[in-house]
Formats: C-alpha cells, structure tokens, sequence
C-alpha cells in the first residue's frame, strides 16, 4: 500500500482536493509571510494520520490499569504522581518508565522562558480569561469533530459552568509561579488531565455509538495539539485584538511555555511547534480535519454562552450575572461573525460594545505600565489577583480539574 494511502480520510475531515479551494489566497499570504502554507500532500496524509493516534505512552499505561485490579492499579498511579515512585515498594515497570519519561525534562525546555511567560500571563489579566473563554473555547465549537467525544463524555448534562471552572483551574495551576515543576499543582493537574484523555479515548472507541468511520479516534493527536495552539498561538492573536501587543521575546516564551505543556500532555512532537507563526500555519492546516459546525455547536455554544448567569457574586448578584452575560457576548461578537454566532446558536445581532471600551484601554494603559519596572511588578500582581477573583466566581466548582462521576467514561471506582 501507497505511504500516503496508509490511513483512510475520516468524513469529518476535507479532501486533500479541498485544501486547494483557497490557492490564489493562500499563495499571496505565503508571499507576505515567506512561509509555505499550502499543505503537500505528504503533510496532508500526516495530518490524516494524526485523526487515528492516541497518547502512545499514556494509552499503554491505561491499558495496563485494566488488565488486572484496576481500582488498585489506579490507585499506585495516582500514589506515583503525588508522592513519586520512590515511594512505591517494587513499583510496576511500566510506572516507573512513564514517570521516569515525564520527569525528565526535554533538551530543549529554557527554564527563563517559562517564568517569563508566567509574568506576562500574569500581566495580562482578565484579558487571558476573556482570550481563552469568548474567543477560543466558543470558537472552538465550531468544530463539530472535535465536540463528538466532548458531547459523548455528558458535558451537556454535566453543565457550562463546570467544565469552564475545570478548564480554568488547570490553567490556573499551570500558570502559578512554578507551576510546572514536578509536584507543583499545575503540573500534577496535567499528567491528570492526560490520563483523564486516555481513559475516555479507550472507553469511547469501545461505544457502539463512536463511529470512527466518520470521526477517526476519540481525542487524537490532531485535536489535542490544536488546543494547544489555542492556548497559546491563537491566545497571542486574541490579546492582539484586544489592544495588548506583546513583544517577540514574549510571543516566543508562550510559545515556548505551551510547547512543554504540550509535550507534558501527551502531543507527538511533530506537532509542537516554537514561534507563533508556525503555531498559527499549523492552526489553519488542521481546521481542514475538522467537520462544519452542527447541532453540538449551537448546543454548546448555548450552554456556554448562558454561563455568566450562574457565576456566584459577593453583592449584586442578579445584575453582575446579566452584566457579565452581555459582556462575555460582545467579546465573542469582536472575534466572530454574525453568521458564527448563529452556528453557535447565540444571537448574531450584538455589538463589541464592552471591547470599544477595553481595547483603548489596553493599548493606553497596559503599554504604559509594562515600560515603568515598579509599575511592571504592579501589574503583574493586580493582573493575577484579577484571575484569582474571577476563579472565585465559579465557587466550589472551581476547586478541582475533572473529577469523573460514575456515568464519565473516565470513572474508575474508587
């Protein structure tokens, strides 16, 4: 069999014929940025290919917890990732062999980097929260691909609220001062997360209902690494919009800092890249994987859309809600057309009223604090107690990164 014909294309995904719709366009961008976008067809089958790989390492261990005594096994994982295998009389090989991976830091990970991209993540404030939620969890719906395992794990049952305060833990963890050291929270809550992805990509391939002929594998490479390109390419061009511009010595630490996170979660090196242009490259490529919106976009859309109205607020609880609501709108409304909206079953008709206040802001005020060092220092603070704050809204949901419930394809008895 051809190389190229080594995976079959899963409906949910473009032709390689259809990548070509956008040529002239495409070819005047290249020119502009002195980078080839036009996928080969080489990168294409790549990419095809990603629709079918799972997290190799972490997919091997989860098959290992239900061999045998998964309660038990499950158990010395999680003994194993808060208190090391040392602490584990004659630990399992393929414990220590997963650890012994993780905890070895790649070559190339630059520790000066990482704190600078903690700062600048700090600096930033609210302005990541409304980035990450309004711009790239909504617009991320549009991919009806990847919301087939997100609705098959009951997410419309489980609520909006929830997962967002999950989502946001996790970012909150791995964005704390040292946050990815080895038992820092943040990097405990990744290993977690990933293992969370293992067992709902194990146990959905399973469902008569998965149907991999259209959707290729549950949680697969391709969109694990495009969220990760959310977090960070797609989180800088969100920020732009926003009036922050970051420097390239800042582009470049995000970048880098959600290139080990990435690697920590379990993405193929392959696709990791370094700068936010080849982030945004790679963005656009994998979109051609992804099926047109349907009825899970409108439906979670919906769902995260009327979020705001459940947020726990110390005073003004009724107001703050509907403020928040309208606010939250408006942003998605800067990032997203009227007819995105739609598909998002979301009201089309909404002006960026709030960003018309916040982008002259930004570009006024946070420029010139992050060129004044004591003002600096200030900003990073204020900007983190911001993040701190808006955690506290989602109340008790926002104390822990996904605890599966017994109908979760992730539950393990405990």
């Amino acid at each position: 069999m051809n190389k190229l014909e080594s995976r079959p294309v899963p409906k949910r995904a473009k032709s390689f014929q259809h990548t070509r719709r956008f040529l002239p366009a495409v070819t005047l961008l290249e020119k502009l940025l002195q980078q080839p976008i036009m996928m080969t067809e080489q990168q294409y089958q790549h990419l095809i290919d990603g629709l079918w790989q799972g997290d190799t390492l972490m997919d091997a261990l989860v098959d290992w917890l239900f061999e045998d005594n998964t309660r038990q096994r499950k158990q010395l994982f999680e003994q194993a990732l808060h208190e090391g295998t040392v602490s584990i009389k004659d630990c399992p090989d393929i414990l220590q062999q997963f650890f012994a991976h993780v905890e070895t830091q790649p070559e190339w990970l630059d520790q000066a980097q990482l704190q600078q991209a903690v700062a600048f993540m700090h600096s930033v404030g609210l302005n990541a929260n409304y980035v990450l939620r309004d711009l790239a969890l909504m617009g991320g719906y549009l991919l009806a691909g990847f919301n087939q395992a997100l609705v098959m794990t009951g997410a419309l049952n489980k609520g909006a609220s929830q997962r967002l305060a999950e989502t946001s833990k996790w970012w909150m963890d791995c964005t704390a001062p040292h946050g990815l050291e080895r038992f820092s929270a943040g990097f405990k809550s990744t290993i977690h997360v990933r293992l969370i992805h293992a067992l709902v990509r194990r146990n959905l391939h399973r469902k008569p209902e998965w149907n991999a002929e259209h959707w290729g594998l549950p949680i697969c490479q391709i969109d694990m690494a495009a969220t990760n390109l959310a977090f960070c390419s797609l989180f800088l061009l969100g920020l732009r919009g926003l009036g922050i511009v970051p420097t390239r010595q800042e582009s470049q630490a995000v970048m880098h800092f959600w290139k080990y996170l990435g690697w920590l979660m379990g993405v193929d090196p392959r696709w990791l890249v370094d700068c936010e242009r080849d982030g945004h490259i790679l963005l656009y490529q994998s979109l051609f994987t992804q099926a047109a919106p349907d009825w899970t976009s409108q439906a979670l859309g919906s769902a995260l859309a009327q979020e705001p109205l459940q947020k726990e607020f110390k005073r003004w609880q009724t107001l703050q809600r509907h403020y928040s609501y309208h606010k939250h709108l408006s942003i998605s409304r800067l990032f997203l057309s009227a007819q995105k909206m739609q598909q998002l079953g979301l009201p089309k008709y909404v002006l960026p009223w709030f960003p018309a206040f916040l982008i002259p802001q930004n570009l006024i005020g946070y420029r010139i604090q992050r060129r004044l060092p004591v003002l600096k220092s200030w900003q990073q603070r204020r900007g983190r107690q911001a993040q701190l704050n808006y955690m506290a809204t989602f109340g008790s949901r926002g104390d822990k990164v996904i605890q599966p419930e017994k109908n979760h394809p992730a539950y393990i008895a405990g």
